[in-house]
């Protein structure tokens, strides 16, 4: 996963020039990241940019000191910065660093220390609670959008049987092609809208 969550995703290349800013998630920043506002935090800079933190107070019903300190936190980690050209006076705005975050969290699960080990449940766990959340937001809300939107969304699954490597083939074609479309949109395009797009790919037991 390469945007708002951090998700299981291969070690990448050395990208090009002007790709993407992806941060690898390392034990450090995995212990930082371990916590459900935080994540939370991190998520709302990057979808909706830079905030103060009464703003993303607001944003996630929480309070200006709890959003505050949870911004430092992740700050020390390297997740986040100060914005100051943002800021008024002592009005103090952060932003994202990064645009997204990419894990292999086989590493973290074999990890020696068990706090690793702990971090890396908390992440996922709460990654796949704002996929549910998210979901469930777009299906008590879809009547409110255009017939147009409304026609254009889906929820599927499909079964599949494969080996690790094509999956692993699979989920690695699926992200080139969600990549293919980003930045094809203008911001100010008239009727467009953000979309988000979750993948899982996952083995189930035959029986």
């Amino acid at each position: 996963m390469t945007d708002n969550e951090t998700g299981r995703a291969p070690a990448p290349a050395p990208a090009p020039a002007g790709d993407r800013n992806i941060h690898n998630i390392n034990a450090r920043t995995l212990r930082t990241l371990a916590h459900p506002l935080r994540i939370r935090l991190l998520n709302a800079l990057r979808e909706f940019g830079p905030a103060t933190a009464s703003g993303l107070g607001e944003r996630l019903a929480e309070s200006s000191g709890a959003t505050s300190y949870h911004l430092r936190q992740l700050a020390e980690s390297g997740l986040v910065e100060d914005a100051p050209e943002l800021g008024k006076g002592r009005e103090r705005w952060w932003r994202s660093v990064h645009d997204g975050t990419m894990v292999e969290t086989a590493d973290f699960r074999t990890h020696a220390d068990p706090e690793v080990r702990g971090a890396i449940d908390v992440v996922l766990h709460e990654t796949a609670t704002t996929h549910a959340q998210e979901l469930n937001t777009w299906l008590g809300t879809m009547d409110e959008w255009s017939q147009e939107w409304q026609r254009s969304w889906d929820m599927s699954d499909f079964k599949l049987r494969l080996t690790p490597e094509l999956a692993q083939e699979l989920y690695e074609k699926l992200h080139d092609v969600v990549e293919s479309y980003r930045d094809r949109v203008p911001e100010d395009t008239e009727g467009s809208a953000v979309v988000r797009t979750h993948l899982h790919t996952f083995p189930r037991p035959s029986e």
